[in-house]
C-alpha cells in the first residue's frame, strides 16, 4: 500500500484538477488516451520523462507516474527517465520528495551519480529505480514507449527518437533557477506538486 503521507498528497490533489488549464488538460488527454489505448490492448506502458541533465523535472515525472499509475490500480506500467547528458540525481528534488513521504536510498554514495531506489509504499512493486541517464540507456526502453519532454531544451534538441509510439511535451519551468536562493526549497515544492497532480490527472482518466 502506498505511503500514508503520499497517499494522503495524493488525495487532496486529486480534489484541485480545476488548476490545470483546459489547453493544458488537453494535452495530458493524449498521453491518456495513449495509456488506455496500451490497457484495451493488454500491452505494457512505457513512460520516458525527458529532460536535459535528467537530473529534477525529468525523474520527478518518472517517480510521480509510477505512483498515479499504483493510486489508480493501473497495472503493467513502467516508468523511465533520462537526458540528453548524464548529470546526476538532484539532491533539491531527492529532499522534495523526502518530505512528502518517500523512502530514498542509494546504493552507493561515494559515485558522483548514485542509483537511488525511490520508494512510495510497502509492496514489494511499490519503488523505482532512479539515476541520471541519457533518453536511450540501456535501462530505458528501445521500442514502444511513450517520450514526456519535461523541459523545452530537451524537447529542442531531440528533434528524432527511436522507436517512440507517441511524443508530447509537457515542458516545466527549472527549479534550478532557484537553486541556493531563499526560494529554493518553495520553488522545487511548487513544481514536484506540479508535475503530480498532472500525472494524476493523466491517470485518473484511464
Amino acid at each position: 500500500m502506498i505511503f500514508s503521507t503520499i497517499k494522503n498528497y495524493c488525495d487532496n490533489l486529486v480534489k484541485q484538477f480545476d488548476e490545470i488549464s483546459p489547453s493544458r488538460k488537453q494535452l495530458l488527454e493524449k498521453l491518456s488516451d495513449y495509456i488506455k489505448n496500451k490497457i484495451q490492448n493488454n500491452e505494457s506502458v512505457q513512460l520516458v520523462y525527458i529532460c536535459t541533465h535528467n537530473s529534477r523535472r525529468s525523474h520527478l515525472g518518472q517517480i510521480w507516474a509510477a505512483v498515479a499509475a499504483n493510486y489508480y490500480h493501473i497495472d503493467n506500467v513502467k516508468t523511465f527517465s533520462g537526458g540528453t547528458e548524464a548529470t546526476a540525481f538532484n539532491i533539491n528534488a531527492i529532499n522534495t520528495l523526502k518530505k512528502v513521504g518517500f523512502k530514498i536510498t542509494a546504493n552507493d554514495v561515494q559515485t558522483s551519480n548514485p542509483i537511488y531506489t525511490v520508494r512510495f509504499g510497502d509492496a514489494e512493486n511499490e519503488y523505482t529505480t532512479c539515476f541520471s541517464k541519457v533518453y536511450n540507456d540501456d535501462v530505458n526502453p528501445k521500442s514502444h514507449f511513450a517520450a514526456i519532454m519535461t523541459c523545452s531544451d530537451a524537447e529542442q534538441n531531440c528533434p528524432f527518437i527511436p522507436g517512440v509510439e507517441l511524443r508530447i511535451g509537457t515542458t516545466y519551468n527549472d527549479p534550478k533557477e532557484f537553486d541556493k536562493t531563499p526560494l529554493q526549497d518553495a520553488k522545487y515544492e511548487e513544481r514536484s506538486r506540479q508535475i503530480a497532480m498532472e500525472c494524476l490527472y493523466v491517470f485518473s482518466l484511464v
